[in-house]
């Protein structure tokens, strides 16, 4: 596999740590940490190399929130850069199989690899290389809800598949400035994916952590921390306010952060190890043409909203399908009226 972004493994041991911060909603907090990768005796299952599962483990908070704050406290603190130029398929195709990251080239798509990661007592449809989930579920932990997901123009958008970190909010705090590679890499990385419940991913959007949190309190430790651990691997940058918000929740997970100032000059490194330097923002040097009103479809089919696709029996679109457009496909996923 090629060379990819990694942070190391005290960032998984990390996250995994994290999982068991948070308020005292014992029932949710069960169902946000049993996420693990469901046994199988199928053969053609078993070929497929899926993304690392999440075990359950159970340690002290305190370490593992303060571990995440200092890697908050190594990230550039810059103002979001324009929006501009901003198009999904500047991340490579909608979950492809093509990238440098876990569950790359295993044979399956990155949005059955998450599935597969995430729910639980999955059925997966016969002849597809134990690829495609058909049934499973979800214990959300966005919502500490369980829920059923059952494949179906009807059914699929019961659970989607978030980016951890937005990829609009990932452009505008830094991913310009990767390659083509590294932004598919970045859409397709498990660290930044996760299966949950579908209207509560729509209000999401492509919200940071100053402006939207998961409603499930005993997760928001957890959920913080990757966006940490994502944007620390790609190099990304954080806004103030969403520094600030990042260390108000850690530090009510346990970080200490008395002795630590939310208003730090950013980049500060105490390493004697040869910094690495944080580019200054420069726009993209390629002129931009906004897209037409609406995108260009293989035919004259057009939705006015999700609930005519809906009414069509059509949800949901992938890119490139008839009807598709990015205005339908509110999280930019490449995966309209999911």
């Amino acid at each position: 596999m090629s060379t990819r972004l990694l942070l190391g493994g005290s960032t998984v041991a990390l996250v995994l740590a994290l999982g068991a911060c948070g308020t005292t909603d014992t029932t949710a907090e069960k169902a946000a940490d049993t996420s693990t990768l469901p046994t199988t005796t199928s053969t053609a299952q078993a070929e497929i190399t899926l993304p690392t599962a999440t075990p359950v483990v159970t340690v002290s908070s305190g370490p593992a929130a303060n571990e995440a704050l200092a890697t908050l406290n190594t990230l550039a603190v810059k103002g979001r850069a324009p929006k501009t130029g901003y198009d999904r398929a500047l991340f490579g195709q909608a979950w492809t199989d093509d990238v440098n990251v876990d569950g790359g080239r295993n044979g399956c798509d990155t949005r059955n690899d998450i599935l597969r990661r995430d729910l639980t007592g999955i059925v997966v449809k016969p002849g597809s290389n134990g690829c495609s989930v058909q049934s499973g579920t979800l214990a959300d932990p966005y919502t500490g809800r369980s829920i059923s997901f059952v494949r179906g123009q009807q059914t699929s958008s019961a659970v989607q598949i978030d980016h951890v970190v937005a990829l609009s909010d990932a452009w505008q705090k830094g991913a310009q400035q990767l390659s083509p590679a590294q932004r598919a890499d970045f859409a397709n990385d498990p660290r930044n994916l996760q299966a949950v419940d579908g209207p509560t991913n729509q209000a999401k959007g492509d919200g940071d952590a100053a402006t939207w949190l998961p409603p499930n309190r005993s997760y928001r430790c957890t959920y913080v921390a990757r966006q940490v651990e994502v944007k620390a691997a790609y190099k990304l940058w954080v806004t103030q306010a969403e520094k600030d918000a990042i260390t108000r929740i850690l530090g009510d997970c346990g970080a200490d952060v008395a002795s630590t100032s939310t208003r730090q000059v950013p980049n500060t490194r105490t390493s004697t190890a040869t910094p690495i330097p944080e580019p200054a923002y420069t726009p993209p040097t390629t002129t931009y043409t906004p897209p037409p009103a609406e995108d260009p479809a293989p035919s004259s089919v057009y939705y006015a909203n999700c609930s005519a696709v809906r009414a069509a029996g059509a949800d949901p679109i992938y890119a490139g399908q008839p009807g598709y457009s990015s205005k339908l496909d509110r999280d930019g996923d490449g995966v309209a009226c999911e």
